[in-house]
């Protein structure tokens, strides 16, 4: 193994923090935490990272607190060479989900030198329906910060409660840039926001939609979730044994809307690209890279592969991702020239057969019901307008479809905010008569919190769909539907 190592340069007590981060999962670790690093290393300055998890994994926050927010990045490029980072741009971490944590983390919102809140919580953080956009008033979590908003639960309801401070001490706000995998993140973030400040008080909501800025972003790195197993093969390859360490990939994106009012860091000095709009590349992004990564999660449980690159040596696998990428996404990016998507989609299917990575496809299926608007069904809905073809897009939806009833028939979570409700629609109307399959996926296209109204009134859709669910159902290899979806189509 061929290792380069890039040790820190940075002297945490030289800076101040000026980002506070909600979300302290790998993926900030392995990505804007570098980014930030080598900024610091540049420029200096106080731009240093205050991160924080709202109700889980406290144990990591103690981790991070007992190796004073030190830790390691391994970059693999495949099972042979790798690229290890020092970082220390995290200055502090909370946990939200103590009473000090949160008072703590609250305080260090409200303060005057807090510029940036960045927010990488998934897109269920945003309680936001899927297919309207409209926050989800009825959830527990927001009910819950709407009668105690000095002791909010969610990260919408944190940057409520210190916005309100802020406006209230006559401080500056600071502002707020999501790095969740959503089009057009920022309005939604403000949406969210500006949705339950209405609930509470609509002058504070006023003042946000004002004053506040929410820029859109872009981001690209695989990071998958570490095992037992990778800080095993980690120890082995570098030496490093720290339960803080995070592994990625080496491609590493970052797209930002330039707007910020009171001051950010020199971002691109490390290779961020400042931009006046994201829109494009986040759809590109969206469509292509993580669109395939939902019909690798899906198809490729379902021919039996654990991981992505296991997935990616079946050669049907491989042909239908690139068929599904130029023929069904292609037509969808006007805005970029068809060489420019050809030469990402090479670029992306050389990364996914990254075999170091060992990125797991049962984690890439968790919150399906939140991704598929955004992956699929808005490229799916582009396509009928236009009259084209998306046989892979249906088949993913079909394969979604198995994934849930043979979760529910094995009695396995898919960590979804909607499960409850899927597995009894699941329980409701899979063998309750000899049109099964069709009364299933009928009763799944008419949650208008996931799909459009357009698809489930369309019956030769819904009939192709039952097709294709009842053949997975019933044993037929995802390799073969692979096959037949894109060789129908030549």
């Amino acid at each position: 193994m061929q290792i380069q190592h890039i040790d820190s340069v940075l002297e945490p007590g030289l800076h101040q923090i000026g980002i506070v981060h909600i979300g302290l999962g790998a993926f900030h670790r392995a990505h804007q935490a570098v980014y930030m690093e080598q900024t610091l290393a540049l420029h200096g300055g106080d731009w240093m990272i205050a991160s924080a998890n709202i109700r889980s994994n406290h144990k990591l926050v103690e981790q991070l607190e007992a190796a004073q927010h030190r830790y390691h990045v391994v970059e693999y490029a495949d099972t042979k060479t790798a690229r290890v980072r020092e970082i220390k741009s995290i200055k502090t971490s909370f946990f939200s989900g103590s009473d000090d944590g949160q008072i703590g983390l609250i305080a260090q919102m409200t303060a005057p030198e807090t510029k940036i809140v960045t927010l990488t919580v998934t897109e269920k953080g945003y309680y936001l329906s899927p297919s309207s956009g409209a926050l989800l008033i009825d959830h527990a979590d927001i009910q819950h910060d709407l009668r105690q908003p000095s002791q909010p639960r969610t990260a919408l309801g944190l940057i409520l409660a210190s916005l309100k401070q802020r406006r209230e001490q006559g401080i500056e706000p600071f502002t707020v840039l999501s790095c969740d995998n959503m089009p057009h993140n920022g309005l939604r973030s403000k949406g969210a926001v500006v949705a339950l400040a209405k609930e509470q008080d609509t002058e504070l909501a006023q003042w946000i939609e004002q004053k506040v800025a929410f820029p859109n972003s872009m981001v690209d790195r695989i990071v998958p979730a570490v095992t037992t197993e990778d800080l095993a093969m980690i120890k082995a390859d570098t030496g490093i044994n720290e339960p803080t360490v995070v592994k990625c990939e080496q491609f590493s994106q970052w797209v930002v809307e330039d707007n910020f009012p009171t001051g950010r860091p020199r971002w691109e000095s490390a290779g961020v690209q400042m931009v006046a709009d994201v829109s494009h590349y986040e759809m590109m992004k969206l469509r292509m890279l993580n669109g395939s990564h939902s019909l690798l999660a899906y198809l490729g449980s379902l021919a039996g592969y654990q991981t992505v690159a296991e997935a990616m040596k079946e050669a049907d696998i491989r042909t239908f991702l690139e068929y599904y990428m130029l023929q069904e996404v292609v037509p969808t990016l006007a805005n970029f020239r068809y060489e420019a998507l050809a030469t990402y989609c090479q670029q992306l299917l050389v990364r996914f057969e990254n075999d170091s990575l060992q990125h797991q496809l049962k984690q890439i299926a968790m919150d399906g019901s939140q991704k598929l608007p955004q992956r699929w069904l808005s490229g799916l809905t582009e396509l009928q307008a236009q009259s084209l073809p998306a046989s892979a897009i249906e088949l993913g939806i079909a394969s979604w479809m198995t994934f849930l009833c043979r979760a529910q028939h094995n009695q396995h979570s898919i960590n979804d905010p909607l499960e409850n409700e899927l597995f009894d629609l699941v329980r409701r109307y899979r063998d309750v008569s000899t049109d099964s399959s069709i009364e299933l996926v009928t009763a799944l296209l008419q949650r208008n919190d996931i799909f459009p109204a357009s698809l489930c009134s369309n019956q030769a859709f819904i009939k192709r769909l039952s097709v294709l669910v009842e053949a997975l159902l019933s044993g037929v290899e995802a390799q073969n539907l692979m096959r037949a979806s894109f060789s129908i189509q030549k």
